[in-house]
Parts: structure tokens; C-alpha cells; sequence
């Protein structure tokens, strides 16, 4: 590719090029085509871009996470097999010096998230999209994408907007059209029907990063109600028998339970739900195991509770000997509610593993983040669909989910650039 100057690139106005979603994936597509001498039309529902991404970024924009690299792979479960060689293209430090090259510094949290100095979204994004439209893209608002000219990608891309439907050919396009949470910010999962009618295998969207309805009595969800637990670890033995322990906090809220501790568990505990309520044979419930204090063992616990009581109500035993919160005896008595106050050991046991019982994932729409979608046996490396070659995907429509503290972002923007790229190296081949 030759250049105009340092930083200009040649234009190749040969090629319709169109990246439809403008979140951070598809602007990251979008930016690698245009750096790479392309014109590219970008195309997006919204009146303007990047709204999920700046409202994620309004209370500190957690960009990426400095954990060490191979923990960090392991964030992504069942599909770290598939992102590992995106992933490595533009791991965290790489995703940092980039943001460093569009003139934003950052930083390294006390918990291992990276964030902008400044802790804001906006203007990392101005400029970018200062960057991408010196570079020739155009951005199309308030387009959104329906399907296919009678259900047959050859003879065009149907978008409504509000001056009608319009009907465009291209020449290669990246899909990054988000998963199912949040619709009033453009991601609502409606692109899965053109995609299934194509012939594309689409696994169901899920909820993600959620939190779940839990039967709590009037007494818990009126007196305690957006109550953090803090200091606190969970475990949960996963459907494939795998066991997780993760330490933090959550709160409990008036449906349930929400929170990073949910969060964090939220896939194994959405999954076990699924598998109990589809076994009309099993009557067990999915649960997970709340430990009050992580810090000390059972044996530890049953020794303080076994010191003189001294005419203490149990609720004060708890607070005094243990330093518990006034919820911790409320949620023993509705969690286990046939145990002995003075049996030690069953007690020193229940503060360990209190089993906690969530019915369902709150709806998709109200969700951080989204499981499911295009599936990685439907691409090639490249990120390209096998049925229908020139057409990219990136981003959260792809299967693949991940905890929060950065490592959503991580993969979106990393999945952006190989689809971008990997439409620059399709179109090579075409020439």
C-alpha cells in the first residue's frame, strides 16, 4: 500500500466496503479496513455510535485487564480454545499501546482493571472517530439492517431508516451487531433471524453477567434489600464437574442477587439452572455455597461459637464473636431453615457453605452481556462465515461470553481487528 503522506492512506475507492454496528468491534473493523486504504461505510441503528460502550464507560471506563496473560485466556471458559490465536494478536499490553497512539494514557487499578486516566469513554472515542474520519469512513446513523433483498445476500442488504428502505451492495462486510442485552442501545438480537434463514449456525442467546430471581421472603427483600455482602467467596460446581471458589461481594436485592460475585459465576450458575429445569426427573435445585469468612476455616468458626455465650441472642453471637452482619442470621434461618442454633458444628458449616437457591436469570434485555450466537464452527480464522464468504462477523454476536473487568471489551476489540483484517486479506485475493 503506498501513502499520501505519514498517516494518509491511499484511498481504494474500487471496493464498497461496510461494517454494519457501530460498537467497539465493529469500529475497530472499520478502522483497520480504513488504515489499510479502504473506503468503508459504516452502518448502525443508533442515532449515534458506541452507545453501549459509552454508557458502560460512565463509571470508569474498564478497558482491559494486566492480570497475567494466560489467567486472563482462561476468563473466556469454553471458547478460550477459538480466541486464544485472536486474542494473541492483540493482547492487553497491545490494546494499551494503541489506546496510548490515539493520544489517552492509562492506568493500572488496584484490582488489575486497566482503565483511561481520566476514567472516561468519550474521549477515547472522539478520537477515534476523529482518526477513522480523516481516514475516509462514513457513518451512517439510524440505519438498520433487516436482511437480505429476498432472502438472498447476492441481491443486496435491506436497511429502514427514517427517509425509507434502501437496498446496497458491497463488496465485503463485517456483522457486528452485538448479542441481546441493553436494546435501547441498539443490541437486541434481531439480526439472528436473517442469519438462520442463511443457512448460519446460530447457538441461542443467553443471559450473561446477570443476576438471578431468588423466592427471598417479604421479611429479607423489605428489610434488606440492596444490602452488599462483603468480604465474602462463592462456589459452585460447574455442569462438567469443575469446581469454582471467587472472592468479593454481591448484593442482595429485592428480586434477588446481583453484583461482580454473580457475575463472575453467573455462566456455571445459568447453565446449572437450565440443566435442572430440562431433567423432569431431578427434583434438586441449582445452588451455589456462600462463605461469610473466607478468611477463617470451620474448625475456627466452631471454636468461637462455642465460647461462653453469656445470655447473647444469637443474632448478637453472630456479630460480637464473629463480626457477622445482622443479614447473616436473617438468611442462616430462611437459607437453612431446620438448623440447630446450638449445634456449633452445623452452624460453624452453614456460615461456610450456605446454600443459596436462584430459580432464574433475570431477563436477557436488563443483562450486562450475552452468551450465544454465531457459532465458531460457522467461520473460518478469519472470522469470515463459510456460508457466505466476504461477510465477517466480530464481537458479541460470535458464541463466546466472558466475566466482567474488561476482558468483554478485550475480546471485542480483538475479534474487531481480525475481522477487519481478514476482510482486507479476502478482498487481496480477490483483486
Amino acid at each position: 500500500m503506498t501513502t499520501t503522506s505519514a498517516n494518509t492512506p491511499t484511498r481504494n475507492e474500487s471496493r464498497r466496503i461496510a461494517v454494519i454496528g457501530a460498537g467497539p468491534a465493529g469500529l475497530m473493523a472499520a478502522d483497520k479496513m480504513s488504515l489499510a486504504g479502504y473506503q468503508v461505510d459504516v452502518f448502525d441503528t443508533m442515532p449515534s455510535v458506541a452507545r453501549k460502550f459509552l454508557l458502560a464507560g460512565i463509571g470508569g471506563m474498564n478497558i482491559t485487564h494486566a492480570e497475567d496473560y494466560d489467567t486472563l485466556i482462561t476468563r473466556y471458559g469454553s471458547a478460550q480454545t477459538a480466541l486464544k490465536p485472536i486474542l494473541d494478536e492483540l493482547p492487553p499490553l497491545a490494546l494499551r499501546e494503541w489506546i496510548h497512539e490515539l493520544g489517552v494514557d492509562t492506568f493500572v487499578g488496584s484490582s488489575q482493571r486497566v482503565f483511561p486516566t481520566d476514567m472516561k469513554a468519550a474521549p477515547l472515542l472522539r478520537k477515534w472517530l476523529q482518526r477513522m474520519r480523516s481516514n475516509g469512513v462514513t457513518f451512517h446513523p439510524r440505519h438498520r439492517w433487516t436482511g437480505w433483498q429476498n432472502n438472498a445476500p447476492s441481491e443486496g442488504w435491506v436497511f429502514t431508516s427514517p427517509k425509507g428502505e434502501h437496498i446496497h451492495q458491497f463488496d465485503g462486510v463485517v456483522l457486528a451487531l452485538g448479542g441481546a442485552s441493553w436494546a435501547r442501545l441498539g443490541s437486541d438480537g434481531a439480526w439472528c433471524q436473517p442469519m438462520k434463514s442463511a443457512g448460519i449456525d446460530v447457538a441461542p442467546l443467553k443471559p450473561s453477567n446477570c443476576g438471578f430471581d431468588v423466592p427471598w421472603s417479604d421479611f429479607i427483600r423489605e428489610r434488606f434489600a440492596g444490602t452488599p455482602l462483603k468480604n465474602i467467596a462463592v462456589s459452585i460446581t460447574t455442569p462438567n464437574g469443575e469446581h469454582w471458589y471467587r472472592k468479593g461481594e454481591f448484593v442482595i436485592s429485592d428480586y434477588g442477587i446481583e453484583g461482580s460475585l454473580i457475575y463472575a459465576i453467573s455462566a456455571p450458575l445459568r447453565d446449572l439452572i437450565e440443566i435442572k429445569k430440562s431433567d423432569s426427573s431431578n427434583n434438586t435445585s441449582a445452588e451455589f455455597l456462600l462463605d461469610w469468612l473466607p478468611h477463617l476455616s470451620k474448625e475456627q468458626i466452631q471454636k468461637k461459637l462455642e465460647q461462653p455465650r453469656k445470655g447473647m441472642s444469637f443474632a448478637n453471637v453472630l456479630r460480637k464473636k464473629l463480626n457477622l452482619p445482622a443479614i447473616t442470621n436473617a438468611m442462616l434461618k430462611e437459607c437453612c431453615p431446620h438448623l440447630d442454633n446450638n449445634d456449633t458444628a452445623a452452624l460453624a458449616a452453614a456460615i461456610k457453605a450456605m446454600p443459596i437457591r436462584p430459580t432464574t436469570t433475570r431477563p436477557i434485555d436488563e443483562v450486562i452481556s450475552s452468551a450465544g450466537g454465531v457459532t465458531f464452527n460457522a467461520v473460518n480464522n478469519d472470522l469470515m462465515l463459510n456460508q457466505l464468504p466476504g461477510v465477517f462477523v466480530a464481537g458479541e454476536m460470535i458464541d463466546w461470553e466472558a466475566p466482567t473487568g474488561g476482558y468483554l471489551l478485550t475480546a471485542c476489540f480483538a475479534t474487531g481487528k481480525r475481522a477487519g483484517e481478514g476482510l482486507v486479506r479476502w478482498l487481496s485475493t480477490m483483486a
